[in-house]
């Protein structure tokens, strides 16, 4: 999935898109998209100038979208009016994101509950295949 699949999905535009290419896709199970990490993304002038690192809580907003991906397709039962970012469990961060690197995140559907529009997803991002958030 291209960017311009991803912008007909996902409501996010630049500079909050945090997706820039979907490499497996299974809509409604899991997905797994990458982030190319630049030094020109908006982030790194304030976090940090001496070490540009990237923040960790986009991270996380980068992997919801990668879930939001796998969940907002009609015959999934998605909708881009009704779905909202509600929480977060255990998240981990293990390792620094810098400049240069390729953010790959793998989301995976763990439990739906159709009637409440509710999706709870299961997420690792990989930087060179070590995990740096789960």
């Amino acid at each position: 999935m291209d960017i311009n699949q991803i912008l007909e999905i996902l409501p996010h535009r630049f500079p909050f898109l945090l997706v820039d290419r979907v490499i497996e896709y299974n809509p409604g199970v899991s997905a797994v998209a990458i982030k190319n990490v630049t030094i020109n993304d908006n982030f790194f002038p304030g976090h940090f100038p001496e070490r540009p690192i990237m923040p960790g809580v986009l991270m996380v907003e980068a992997m919801a979208q990668v879930g939001g991906l796998v969940m907002l397709q009609p015959d999934v039962g998605g909708s881009r009016e009704n779905f909202f970012f509600a929480g977060i469990d255990k998240v981990r961060f293990r390792k620094p994101v810098i400049a240069g690197d390729t953010l790959v995140m793998r989301m995976t559907l763990t439990k739906l509950q159709k009637r409440f529009g509710i999706a709870k997803m299961d997420g690792k991002a990989y930087v060179g295949g070590e995990v740096v958030c789960e």
